[in-house]
């Protein structure tokens, strides 16, 4: 007799099935990959309005840099019409001209393919560590929740001026 598993094989197989697909077309290539801006200024966030995610980027954000500005798509992120949801929130923010994104994994084609096409950077921001989705593989940068997406896009500002005061101080023994 033959076992397969109901349901998580089936959708375990498709995964695996769209995974290999775009890789084969190259979309997971390094070479495609852009880095993520050290000093970024202005992050959009495609997730829903409500819920954790948010909340913790929002947090975070704000204690690094708080001259951060953020600019939230709001998605639909579950159910029937979430991955063009997503999809049009990365192409909406892509057009803004903004310095990184932080979208919400996801395993959908149409996701994959907005990252891919989209010229800002994107982070990926999984909801539990140990999942690993398509969205990830495209993403230029992949965090393993939404807190460290927030802490890889969002410069410490405090660190920043201790720094700057650093250089200041170095230059001024320098010259005397």
């Amino acid at each position: 007799a033959e076992i397969t598993l109901d349901g998580t094989g089936d959708l375990f197989k498709r995964f695996e099935k769209l995974r290999n697909e775009l890789e084969e077309m190259g979309m997971f290539a390094p070479e495609y990959k852009s880095p993520i801006p050290k000093y970024a200024m202005k992050v959009g966030i495609v997730t829903a309005s409500t819920g954790a995610a948010i909340r913790d980027i929002i947090n975070i954000a704000r204690r690094r840099n708080p001259y951060v500005q953020l600019v939230l798509c709001p998605a639909q992120v579950q159910g029937e019409g979430a991955a063009s949801s997503i999809a049009r929130g990365i192409e909406t923010l892509d057009a803004m001209g903004l310095d990184v994104l932080i979208v919400g994994a996801f395993n959908e084609e149409t996701v994959a393919r907005a990252i891919f096409a989209c010229k800002t950077p994107v982070i990926s921001a999984v909801g539990h560590e140990t999942d690993v989705t398509i969205a990830d593989y495209v993403a230029d940068l992949r965090a393993p929740t939404p807190s460290a997406a927030a802490e890889l896009a969002v410069f410490d500002y405090a660190l920043f001026e201790g720094q700057l005061r650093e250089a200041g101080q170095k230059l001024y023994r320098a010259l005397s």
